[in-house]
């Protein structure tokens, strides 16, 4: 594959990341959405379906990690990069579910920040931005 077309197909996976942050209302349940866009810093948590969010905040998750791996792919052409790619968002989703499940037990009114930023870790491609230095660095 040429370099054009390996750069063509980086820029439509960053799109298609784009997209799963633009259409995140219409594509996964997650009340948690709205509450953090508002000003709710006295208001309690809104009432949600847990199971559902957890199984939609996975979805998300597993949707942003394969199109996260596929850019990785396409950088660094090494199946060596996906294999610890792979085993690091396994780790970084287990551990971050099981600080999401704490956070949602012990949040109180207006103390939301540790349950926001874990959520934010897990619904966008943070990992990513991490991982493409990280790997150019050892490359180098």
């Amino acid at each position: 594959m040429n370099k054009v077309l390996r750069i063509i197909l980086v820029l439509v996976l960053f799109a298609m990341l784009a997209g799963v942050r633009y259409f995140q209302e219409v594509l996964f349940y997650d009340p948690l959405l709205l509450f953090f866009k508002a000003n709710t810093a006295a208001a309690p948590l809104p009432e949600f379906v847990v199971p559902k969010f957890y199984v939609h905040l996975t979805l998300r998750f597993l949707l942003n990690a394969v199109l996260s791996l596929a850019i990785l792919w396409l950088l660094f052409k090494k199946w060596e990069v996906i294999q610890i790619s792979v085993v690091i968002y396994l780790l970084f989703f287990m551990v971050l579910m099981v600080l999401l499940a704490l956070a949602l037990k012990i949040t109180t009114v207006g103390d939301y920040q540790l349950l926001f930023y874990i959520r934010r870790f897990l619904i966008q491609p943070l990992l990513l931005l991490l991982l493409i230095p990280a790997f150019y660095f050892v490359k180098k």
